[in-house]
């Protein structure tokens, strides 16, 4: 389980590498949703490198190992998103909450689902097939 641990700490550094090249460049071109919206999309693709990285290296036992496994880095990046910005970042629990507000065209939640199910994706595209091959029947 700490190679899993270790993979979401890679992950948090990429979205925190990702964050900081929206606020220190095309994020000051633009308004701040639409900056938003394009650090999500970026987001999810460098996030899918990493994941899929991880799984076909540390591949899960099975496909619901897949699906923990992406329900576990979900809740860890959930937790680690309130209780940081909140303590250490000095945001309120509204404007934290803001963010899943896709009425208003916060689209966080896709980074969150990417998290969630990407695991399971990348583990059935690598999963090899079972062996197929049919035993010709004794005739006795």
């Amino acid at each position: 389980m700490w190679k899993y641990l270790i993979a979401w700490f890679v992950m948090l550094l990429v979205a925190m590498a990702n964050g900081a090249m929206r606020d220190f460049t095309y994020g000051q071109q633009m308004d701040e949703l639409t900056a938003h919206q394009l650090s999500t999309v970026s987001g999810v693709v460098l996030l899918g490198i990493v994941i899929r990285a991880f799984v076909r290296r540390y591949p899960p036992a099975s496909g619901r190992a897949a699906i923990v496994l992406g329900l576990f880095w979900m809740a860890l990046t959930m937790a680690f998103e309130f209780l940081f910005f909140h303590y250490v970042g000095g945001r309120s629990w509204a404007e934290l909450l803001a963010n899943y507000n896709v009425f208003e065209g916060r689209v966080w939640v896709v980074v969150l689902a990417w998290v969630a199910i990407a695991p399971y994706l990348f583990f059935r595209l690598f999963a090899r097939p079972a062996s197929n091959t049919l035993k010709p029947r004794s005739t006795s």
